[in-house]
């Protein structure tokens, strides 16, 4: 996709706000929001930020980073759109004041090691089988009032038939990582109460950890 294709996208799509997405050391997913309207300067200039501010990055008195929205990762948000008033999101790269790429930034990184693979005559795929859990909730918080212990809202076990708040929210989940043009091939309930399994088809190393840190950001929102 061109710049030029996206902000057609982003009209058509009417999106009022962009997240502009990247990951920091410890796999967690940043943003930063801005209007429709400044989608063209940041995909022309990049977008400054304090990189000092995100854990494991840069000092204080070094802190301006660059953010560098890949087009090819576009997507509107689902659970936070209202059909004529939305919110999509983009994922970045981090760039350094002097226009090179941060060493750190992990998106970065892996690109490093596709491309060193791909130097020794290797294509890296990936397809990881993402498992979570998920637990129920006393004033708020997931632990009881003994402040020891959780509760997991089944009791199911492998592959069971269970219809629950968890098939409910992995039906949810399926919806909007399909809508986010995520194409997941299974889900399930796993071994342990309250363990879940989704699956999505296997792809590039980039691509795949993309999508890693799309469902984890769609399963803590939705959940």
């Amino acid at each position: 996709m061109s710049p030029a294709d996206l902000i057609h996208k982003i009209k058509v799509d009417k999106v009022d706000f962009i997240n502009l997405q990247f990951s920091d050391m410890m796999g967690m997913a940043k943003s930063v929001t801005i209007p429709s309207s400044k989608i063209k300067d940041a995909l022309e200039y990049g977008l400054w930020f304090d990189g000092s501010s995100v854990e494991g990055f840069t000092r204080i008195y070094e802190s301006d980073m660059l953010l560098k929205p890949d087009v090819n990762t576009y997507a509107v948000i689902p659970w936070l759109s209202k059909g004529e008033s939305n919110i999509a999101r983009i994922i970045c790269d981090v760039y350094m004041p002097d226009g090179n790429p941060y060493s750190g930034d992990p998106r970065f990184i892996l690109k490093q090691v596709v491309k060193e693979a791909e130097e020794m005559g290797f294509k890296y795929f990936t397809g990881p089988e993402l498992e979570f859990f998920l637990f129920k909730r006393d004033n708020g918080s997931i632990k009881t009032s003994d402040n020891k212990t959780v509760i997991t809202h089944d009791t199911g076990q492998y592959f069971d038939l269970v219809l629950d708040l968890g098939f409910d929210i992995r039906r949810e989940m399926m919806e909007a990582l399909a809508s986010m043009d995520i194409e997941v091939e299974t889900s399930h309930h796993e071994v342990a109460p309250g363990q879940h399994e989704i699956d999505f088809k296997y792809g590039d190393a980039v691509s795949t950890a993309d999508r890693v840190m799309t469902f984890k950001y769609t399963l803590k929102a939705i959940a």
